[in-house]
């Protein structure tokens, strides 16, 4: 916070003078001493002087406290306008407490420049016929210098025609006219070549020179005249561009080429004013083609010369004396003294970011001022209580700032005068924030799901879980790492891996859906500041399912091979059921929904197969032209990508006679030989059979809240390959309609093959369980016993090589 006081004195002006041109480290005055400053405090205290024309010509030595010359000063560039006294105003700013002082610095001009002519070759046309006294303009020389080293006189070679007299304009400057003193003989002399001499009154004196050559023309002897020798017009500030002034009107009593009369600026007229205005040199029309200032111009006089287009022309010459309306015009300006372009987050409240002034060139209501900022900003500006600084602001935090809000400030200050209409001006100060740690890492969730599909090969990036801290540099930069948790005595950095520099990810193995399906921990994001700042979130890791196993038909059972053989009664009705295939697929969702077609069938009208509970049944009646052997070729396929399949061969024979019904039918065991000779499956078929005793105490449970259906009688007519073989496979009614299977409720591990036992006869109850959607398996409404409906959702177990 810098508290600004005002000193007895500090807003006194002290001057000084030097003459221009000092060398560098010239001491102008000792400026301690004249301000009542300690010379051994400046350094602390931290001088400041203005820069002027974007240079800095002096400095304060802070040991000595002298003020000395660091850029040479160049009075005619300082000072551009011809007045004699040129002054440099600045402001010694003084910090720490803040005081001002006002310094005029006055720069005396030295003899450094010599006149020089804008021309240095002027040609004249003169007729012969010109009478002694006509005078002809010539070109006035130009001296950067003021006062006794300006221009002083003009001297002309020596001429028994002609000679000069010299004129003084409104605003000081010298013209010259060359006057003939004696009549000219073109014969007798063509060409006078004389040398016009500009003499400045600096000690020693410097001059310029320019050559007059005057040609002698023949006879023209009328010459164009103008209305007036003088013409006054009051124009307005800042005209438009190709506003009309006057029309100047000059007439030659000359007939012919004599008589046409072109118009331009004579010599007299200065530069500036024909930047200014323009002269159309066949009509006379002044019009305004520059800017009109008033503060830069209070008038201009226009010289204007009508030539006739005579062999010989002849000239006439008049004045037009543009006098200009002040408008408010000139826009107000703020002056930046101090201020400062980085700050931290948590400056205080009440700290000082700038000080700055305003001006207007203008007067009365067009120089009152006032001064505000563009926006709501969390700034305020504190004007000066006194009245010599009452154009004194400062700018200062009115509230908390938080460069995670808003990094940087652009602060407009805008400034306007009381004029109609007002003008206005505006400097922006750039304000940038330092960053303090102040703010955790954030994750863009607070739980992360992350589905990962088995068989994934180790090494590969699961995500990318990339924190962000809106902090900078070091209080941005963030390491990752896991949080230690054991699952089944396994560390979670055994599985998994995340880069420490941008949270990717990785898993260390490979997942298999069947062994494991998920797992949850913690990853923690720590960034580098001081002191460090942390968060975590949860990590939820899904194992998806692939499509990894082939389904395994279960039903109809086949000792060795792939081919059932069947028999069926040739008087078996239509639509009556001949088989059931029934396949089983270890994988889950889609990727075990299993559907059955046809691959080969010897005759497509008499059998059909639905393609989702894989029922084999007559499309019509058997007749004595269809063949008595029947092969069927079914294949079992899942849906998943790409999708897995087996298949079964069915060989169907009809028969004459019936086949012993269901209800005698007694228990034998079935060997299935599904499995291979890895021990590993077979004590993964062992935990089943624990398990599934396990299930067997949740479905009694279940049975109490049960109602038992009446099961549907089976029909006569069914007979398979068990039949056969003295085997008996009871049909179950199942309640849910996407499973179906036998009642198939132990089993156990024989010599590496898996031995079925099959229901007890007709009159029994069985336990059956339900396989879930998409399994391919449905029930049956040929059941020969009553058997007990349970609603039970559990996968049976099966492990096929």
């Amino acid at each position: 916070f810098v508290f600004c006081a005002v000193w007895p004195g500090a807003l006194s002006v002290t001057r000084y003078s030097i003459p221009e041109e000092m060398e560098r480290g010239s001491v102008v005055a000792n400026l301690a001493a004249d301000l009542g400053l300690e010379p051994g405090g400046l350094a602390q205290r931290e001088v400041k002087l203005d820069i002027f024309h974007n240079k800095k010509y002096l400095d304060v030595n802070k040991k000595t406290g002298e003020l000395y010359i660091v850029e040479k000063m160049d009075r005619e560039y300082l000072c551009p306008t011809k007045t004699t006294s040129c002054f440099l105003k600045l402001d010694v700013i003084i910090e720490s407490p803040l005081r001002i002082f006002n310094i005029e610095l006055g720069i005396t001009d030295i003899n450094d420049n010599a006149p020089h002519f804008r021309r240095d070759r002027v040609e004249l046309d003169v007729s012969e016929s010109a009478t002694p006294g006509e005078r002809f303009s010539l070109p006035n020389a130009v001296d950067p210098d003021v006062g006794m080293n300006t221009i002083k006189t003009y001297k002309l070679s020596i001429s028994e025609h002609f000679t000069i007299e010299i004129q003084t304009g409104s605003d000081g400057t010298q013209y010259v006219d060359l006057v003939l003193t004696q009549s000219l003989d073109r014969e007798e002399n063509a060409v006078h070549n004389l040398i016009l001499t500009a003499v400045d009154g600096g000690v020693p004196a410097r001059s310029g020179t320019a050559n007059i050559i005057v040609k002698v023309q023949d006879t023209n002897d009328n010459s164009p005249r103008f209305d007036k020798q003088t013409y006054t017009i009051n124009m307005r500030e800042n005209s438009p561009s190709g506003t009309l002034v006057m029309k100047l009107n000059a007439t030659d009593l000359d007939e012919g080429l004599n008589s046409e009369i072109v118009y331009s600026f004579t010599l007299y007229t200065s530069e500036k004013t024909q930047d200014v205005f323009a002269l159309n040199p066949n009509s006379g029309e002044i019009t305004v083609k520059g800017v009109i200032d008033y503060e830069d111009m209070k008038f201009y006089e226009l010289y204007v010369e009508a030539r006739d287009k005579g062999t010989h022309p002849l000239l006439g010459q008049c004045k037009v004396v543009v006098h200009v309306t002040d408008m408010n015009d000139n826009y107000p300006e703020i002056i930046i003294q101090s201020d400062k372009n980085t700050v931290d987050e948590n400056i205080p409240v009440g700290s000082v970011i700038a000080v700055v002034s305003i001006s207007d060139r203008d007067t009365g209501d067009n120089g009152r001022m006032s001064l505000s900022l563009n926006q709501n900003l969390p700034f305020i500006l504190n004007q000066s209580s006194d009245r010599p600084l009452a154009d004194h602001y400062r700018l200062i935090v009115s509230e908390p700032l938080d460069r995670e809000s808003v990094p940087e400030y652009d602060i407009t200050l805008i400034v306007t005068d009381a004029g109609t209409p007002p003008l206005s001006d505006n400097e922006t100060i750039h304000l940038h924030l330092l960053d303090i740690n102040d703010n955790v890492p954030q994750f863009p969730q607070s739980f992360y799901t992350i589905r990962v599909k088995e068989n994934n090969a180790p090494g590969a990036l699961l995500s990318s879980l990339s924190a962000f801290d809106p902090d900078l540099h070091e209080n941005q930069y963030l390491v990752y790492f896991i949080l230690e948790k054991e699952i089944a005595n396994t560390s979670m950095s055994m599985l998994f891996s995340i880069n420490p520099e941008n949270g990717n990810l990785y898993a260390l193995k490979t997942f298999d859906y069947e062994m494991e399906k998920e797992f949850l921990f913690h990853i923690e994001a720590r960034d580098s500041g001081s002191p460090p700042l942390s968060s975590n979130v949860t990590v939820h890791i899904i194992i998806v399912d692939q499509n990894d196993n082939a389904p395994v038909i279960v039903s109809p059972w086949r000792a060795h091979g792939s081919v059932v053989e069947e028999k069926i009664p040739r008087s078996t009705d239509k639509g009556s059921l001949v088989a059931k295939v029934i396949a089983l697929d270890t994988d889950s969702v889609h990727n075990s929904r299993i559907t059955y077609q046809f691959l080969q069938v010897t005759d497509a009208t008499l059998f059909s197969l639905d393609q989702y509970n894989g029922e084999i049944r007559t499309m019509r009646m058997f007749s004595y032209r269809d063949p008595r052997h029947q092969r069927l070729v079914v294949v079992a396929k899942d849906n998943g990508e790409p999708a897995l399949s087996a298949t079964v061969t069915i060989k169907l024979s009809t028969v004459e006679t019936a086949v012993k019904a269901y209800s005698d039918m007694t228990e034998v065991p079935l060997e299935y030989d599904i499995f291979s000779d890895l021990n590993l499956y077979l004590v993964i078929g062992l935990g089943s059979v624990s398990f599934l005793l396990l299930i067997t105490i949740l479905v009694t449970i279940v049975l109490k809240c049960q109602k038992p259906k009446a099961s549907k009688a089976a029909p006569p007519c069914r007979n398979s390959v068990i039949s056969e073989r003295n085997s008996t496979i009871a049909d179950s009614t199942l309640v849910s309609n996407d499973a179906y299977w036998y009642s198939l409720f132990l089993a156990e591990t024989r010599k590496g093959k898996l031995v079925v036992r099959q229901p007890v006869p007709k009159g029994s109850r069985y336990i059956v369980s339900s396989l879930p959607r998409g399994t391919g398996l449905t029930d049956t409404s040929d059941s020969a016993a009553s058997t007990l409906q349970v609603r039970f959702q559990y996968k049976l177990l099966f492990v096929h090589f």
